[in-house]
């Protein structure tokens, strides 16, 4: 007898309709999973069998067939589990008829027959919304999956509740989503910096127009303490932000247990020695990557230099477009980047150049090598580079208390408002006609960043970057106009070069 389920693929952050065929026929007992299934889609097979017989149901002694239609696409992951089983109960009768036409079902069998979690399940929900289906998942899942209005989805501990539910002997009862949270007060705060305050106004800037931002300074100048206040200086996001954010973690099994919807933007922070795919997404089976699981937050990246030259170019698409592109023989990915970079990196080898206390010994030469890791074309898509000197034990003792992240969140909110309200994106995604149209310059401040320009030999996209910075020092001063002390103030995290 021939029973259909109703499942899901994950291409990249996208869900896409599987239908799960099982074929049980008389002959000698086997099971065969066809449909270009990978090894943990195989292996389902002894999950299945064990699950079945151990939950106290019967396991049919026949030929059993199992296709995962489309048969040209890829399936991965253990998902499949649940629809195949409750396939074959189906073919023997034991669920009604129909029961499993109008469920999108999946989930991971243990051998006791209880369900486990998978990757991926607010993906699958959205998919159940579009198709106007609910959705049945592992009871670990249906937090994260009830987030998507519209939804009935329903959470089984285990098989057996499962087969209850479709039988209708004992409904389950639709999952409610947890209230999402955001808790500005669990990030550590700026009062914990003194002094340094050029390079806190930098990162104020930074964040709030989402420009990318490289702090260059000796060994404990307090670059990566700023660089790690971040998080808690940014804005709640927005509930679609939010979701896109727990959609690319959902499909790369980082959402924690809770399954809450986490309104934080998130911070990242990958060692130098990651890999290319680590860094940009990838691999033989393609995973989302740093950048990609930095998407609509902070992506830090400490020592900068010390990525490989690969790794840094590959920094240059996501940069400039928002999206990563991984190609593969079967499929192209492509996976959301729209993140903001926050780099530091010593001035030279040994740390120490232009440090008022420690004498550098590297050479000229060896500075130069050093700073040449960035190549123009990257230091060309960051805004604002800032030296951060070292201040002496003196300096921080005569410091000024340093202002919290509670007056510098809500400067940078102001100012996110505007831009939002003036044109619906952040300055650092204003390109075009759109920059012209909303930072337009009268002909004075032109004529300054012109001369600017030309001594700083910009090219066409670090004269813009240079117009949204300004613009965004326009915002945090409430002012309608770009004028030429914005433009100044932007000029100053240009510099000619990183030595």
């Amino acid at each position: 007898m021939l029973a259909r389920a109703r499942s899901v693929a994950l291409i990249g952050v996208d869900a896409v309709p599987v239908e799960v065929e099982v074929d049980v026929s008389p002959g000698l007992p086997a099971f065969t999973v066809v449909g270009l299934p990978d090894q943990a889609v195989s292996e389902a097979r002894e999950r299945v069998r064990a699950a079945i017989r151990n939950a106290g149901l019967p396991f049919p002694a026949a030929r059993i067939t199992v296709n995962l239609a489309p048969a040209d696409l890829r399936k991965e992951g253990p998902l499949y589990d649940l629809p195949i089983a409750l396939g074959v109960l189906a073919a023997q009768d034991l669920l009604p008829a129909g029961a499993l036409d109008g469920v999108l079902a999946a989930g991971e069998l243990a051998l006791d027959g209880s369900l486990r979690p998978i990757t991926g399940a607010i993906n699958l929900a959205l998919l159940a919304g579009t198709l106007g289906l609910p959705a049945l998942l592992p009871a670990g899942n249906a937090p994260e999956a009830a987030l998507i209005d519209g939804v009935a989805v329903y959470g089984a501990p285990t098989l057996t509740d499962a087969v209850r539910h479709l039988s209708g002997q004992s409904r389950l009862s639709p999952t409610v989503a947890p209230a999402a949270e955001h808790d500005p007060g669990a990030f550590l705060d700026l009062a914990d910096l003194k002094g340094q305050g050029a390079a806190r106004r930098a990162l104020e800037v930074s964040l709030a127009g989402g420009h990318n931002l490289l702090l260059v300074g000796s060994p404990g100048s307090g670059k990566t303490m700023l660089a790690r206040r971040a998080p808690g200086l940014l804005p709640p996001l927005t509930r679609a932000e939010a979701l896109e954010v727990t959609r690319i973690h959902s499909a790369a099994g980082l959402l924690p247990a809770r399954g809450g919807l986490n309104l934080g933007a998130p911070f990242r922070s990958p060692h130098h020695t990651v890999s290319d795919a680590g860094l940009i997404g990838g691999g033989s089976v393609p995973r989302p990557g740093e950048v990609s699981l930095a998407h609509r937050g902070v992506l830090f990246m400490d020592e900068f230099p010390e990525f490989t030259r690969k790794a840094l170019e590959t920094l240059r698409q996501p940069l400039e477009d928002g999206t990563v592109s991984i190609s593969r023989a079967r499929a192209t990915v492509q996976y959301p980047a729209r993140f903001q970079l926050i780099a530091a990196m010593n001035p030279c080898p040994c740390g120490h150049h232009s440090d008022p206390e420690k004498a550098c010994t590297c050479t000229p030469a060896e500075r130069l090598r050093y700073a040449s890791r960035i190549s123009g074309p990257l230091l060309d898509r960051i805004d604002v580079v800032l030296r951060v000197p070292r201040l002496t034990v003196d300096e921080l003792t005569r410091a000024p208390e340093p202002e919290p992240s509670g007056p510098v969140r809500e400067r940078i909110t102001r100012a996110r408002d505007m831009m939002l309200s003036r044109q619906g994106v952040r300055n650092a995604e204003l390109a075009g006609q759109a920059l012209r149209r909303h930072a337009p310059l009268a002909s004075g401040p032109e004529a300054f960043l012109r001369a600017a320009a030309r001594q700083l030999g910009l090219t066409g996209r670090g004269y813009d970057r240079v117009v949204r910075v300004a613009r965004t020092v326009a915002d945090l001063s409430g002012s309608a106009e770009v004028r030429e002390p914005h433009l100044a103030e932007a000029v100053g995290y240009r510099p000619r070069d990183l030595g």
